[in-house]
């Protein structure tokens, strides 16, 4: 029988920056906080020179000959660099597809329940699947039940627009919406946005007869 395999119980071990005295190399290309070159020098010339500033010599580039250091604040570059990769993060976010089910006999509170995850969806940048349920002989209303998807795309039009119209599958009927890219402009807003654009071009006067002066006498 073959022994069992040990439970390792050691923490697992960290890989550390490589700055200040953790860099090993002899020779250095040294790049100042603000971008200047302080050309090629030793390690324990570079160490000084970051000593001498308060801040930290940081290896940035090691494969390259020779390797490549920048003098820095090492805990404030830390920290913007988990802030930027908590924002790329945020913004790569994974669009999921949320359903929202409900019976075309909903009354008006749990409709009004069904409007409100649906928002918390869109919000999210989710897809919501609208899905209508029928049971038993319910399945003979299914002009029903899209008067009542065409109703909730209607009062999430703001949020949503619509990636698939309502369809019957199998024994529901479903409508995909997707959060809105543009905001929605609405009749009215069009209209008075035309009203604006109509300018009113006053008719030029019209030329006066110049006075001949009569001769006297």
């Amino acid at each position: 029988m073959p022994p069992r395999p040990r439970f390792d119980r050691r923490a697992p071990v960290r890989e550390l920056p490589n700055i200040n005295d953790r860099i090993n190399y002899p020779q250095l290309r040294v790049v100042d906080s603000d971008g200047a070159q302080l050309g090629v020098i030793s390690r324990e010339e570079a160490l000084d020179v970051a000593r001498d500033r308060e801040l930290d010599l940081v290896l940035v580039s090691e494969k390259a000959d020779p390797p490549v250091c920048r003098i820095m604040d090492y805990g404030k570059f830390k920290f913007e660099q988990e802030k930027k990769a908590k924002e790329a993060k945020k913004k790569s976010h994974q669009t999921e597809v949320k359903e929202v089910k409900m019976r075309y006999k909903i009354d008006q509170h749990d409709y009004d329940v069904r409007i409100g995850q649906a928002q918390r969806f869109l919000k999210a940048g989710d897809k919501v699947k609208c899905t209508v349920i029928f049971r038993g002989r319910e399945i003979q209303h299914t002009a029903l039940a899209e008067t009542l998807l065409r109703r909730m795309a209607k009062d999430l039009e703001e949020k949503a627009e619509i990636q698939q119209a309502p369809k019957r599958e199998g024994r529901n009927m479903i409508m995909f919406l997707t959060p809105r890219k543009t905001p929605l402009v609405k009749k009215e807003d069009k209209e008075q946005a035309a009203n604006k654009a109509v300018r009113t071009i006053p008719a030029p006067p019209k030329p006066t007869a110049a006075k001949v002066a009569s001769p006297q006498g």
